[in-house]
C-alpha cells in the first residue's frame, strides 16, 4: 500500500469499536535488584524497590486497542476478591468501561506476578482458576455478550484465549454464530486446549509453537513449505478466512487467498510478554479497516517486534508503528 493509504487506514482505527471476549487478568510486577544469594537455598535474594499492577490478558489487548485509537469493550469474568477489586480499579484508571465484566464469586481473578531485577525476568507466580465456567456462569456470560452485540455497534470481535476457562466451547460457538448473523468479523488468539473449536472464525492467530502442538506437525528443522501446506489444510478444515502464524525470529506467515511470509525485523528483544496481544489487536483493526493480507501480516509482525523492545507487558505506540510502517 502507499504511504497515504496506510495513513488513512490508521486514521480509520479511531472510528472502530472492538468487542474483546476472553480471559482477563492482573499483571503484577515486583521490581528490584539482586546483590546476594540466599543462605537458606541456592537462589537469588531480590530486594524489592517497586510494586506495580497492570491490566493483562484480554485486558492488555484492550489497552493496545486504545493505544491504536479505537474503542474497546472488554467482556470477561473476574472473581469477587482483592485482585478483582484491583482489576476494576485498573480499568477505571485506564478509562476503560467495566460494562462487559462479569463477577463470579466461585472463581479467582487470574493474577501473574513477575519478579524483575535489572530488566531480567527472575520468576513468575500465578494465582488462578483454570476450570471452565459452570453452566450458570456460562449462561450469564453468553447473555452479557449477546446484550453488548445487540446494543453496541461492533466492528470486530476478538476472542482472547489464555486457557483460564472463560472461553468454553459453547461461548466460542455462540459468539461466532451471533457475529455471523450481524456480519461482524471474528479474530482469534488461541491456546492449545480449544484449538479446533473456532470453526468459522475470520482470522485465527496462533504462534508457531501453538500451531505445531495443535496440528501435531512432526519436524526437527523448521520448514516453511511444510508449514504453508499444513496452514492451508488447517484453514480449510476449520473454514477460517485467514490464518496468521507468528514465527518469532522467522517473522510471520498469513494464509488467506494466498500465502504471504514476511521476515522478522531486527530488534533488540527485551521481553516477549504481551507481544501476541499486540499482534492480534493490530491484525484485528487492520482487518476491519480493509487492509489486504500482505499489509495485515506486515504491520502486525512489525508491531509485535516493537513491543518486544520494552520490559514487561506494554501496549503498542501508534505513532511509532505508523512511522515504521510507512518507511
Amino acid at each position: 500500500m502507499s504511504k497515504a493509504s496506510i495513513e488513512k487506514a490508521f486514521e480509520s482505527f479511531n472510528n472502530q469499536t472492538v468487542l474483546i471476549v476472553g480471559d482477563s487478568m492482573v499483571d503484577a510486577y515486583l521490581w528490584g535488584h539482586v546483590s546476594r544469594i540466599s543462605p537458606e537455598a541456592p537462589v537469588p535474594v531480590v530486594s524489592i524497590s517497586k510494586r506495580e499492577n497492570r491490566l493483562g490478558g484480554a485486558a492488555n489487548v484492550a489497552l493496545n486497542i486504545v493505544a491504536l485509537g479505537a474503542t474497546p469493550i472488554l467482556c470477561g469474568v473476574i472473581g469477587n476478591d482483592s485482585k478483582g477489586d484491583s482489576f476494576l480499579e485498573l480499568l477505571k484508571e485506564s478509562n476503560l468501561s467495566a460494562e462487559g465484566m462479569v463477577i463470579d464469586k466461585s472463581r479467582k481473578t487470574t493474577s501473574k506476578t513477575r519478579i524483575i531485577s535489572s530488566a531480567h525476568h527472575m520468576l513468575r507466580v500465578d494465582e488462578e482458576t483454570t476450570e471452565y465456567l459452570d453452566s450458570t456462569s456460562e449462561k450469564n456470560f453468553i447473555e452479557k455478550i449477546s446484550s453488548l452485540l445487540n446494543t453496541k455497534k461492533i466492528d470486530v470481535i476478538i476472542l482472547e484465549d489464555y486457557n483460564k476457562g472463560v472461553l468454553t466451547e459453547k461461548v466460542i460457538r455462540e459468539t461466532i454464530a451471533m457475529a455471523k448473523v450481524k456480519n461482524i468479523p471474528v479474530t482469534v488468539d488461541p491456546k492449545k486446549s480449544n484449538f479446533f473449536l473456532y470453526k468459522g472464525a475470520t482470522l485465527f492467530k496462533p504462534n508457531l509453537k501453538e500451531f505445531v502442538e495443535g496440528t501435531k506437525i512432526d519436524w526437527e528443522v523448521f520448514n516453511l513449505d511444510t508449514l504453508k501446506e499444513k496452514a492451508k489444510k488447517f484453514k480449510a478444515e476449520l473454514n477460517i478466512d485467514k490464518l496468521l502464524i507468528t514465527l518469532s525470529e522467522k517473522g510471520a506467515l498469513i494464509c488467506g487467498e494466498k500465502e504471504v511470509h514476511v521476515p522478522a525485523e531486527i530488534r533488540n528483544i527485551a521481553d516477549v510478554s504481551g507481544a501476541g496481544d499486540t499482534v492480534i489487536a493490530v491484525a484485528s483493526l487492520a482487518l476491519a479497516a480493509g487492509l489486504n493480507d500482505e499489509d495485515i501480516v506486515r504491520i502486525s509482525n512489525l508491531a509485535g517486534g516493537l513491543v518486544c523492545e520494552k520490559v514487561g507487558v506494554v501496549p503498542i505506540n501508534k505513532l511509532q508503528l505508523l512511522s515504521e510502517s510507512i518507511k
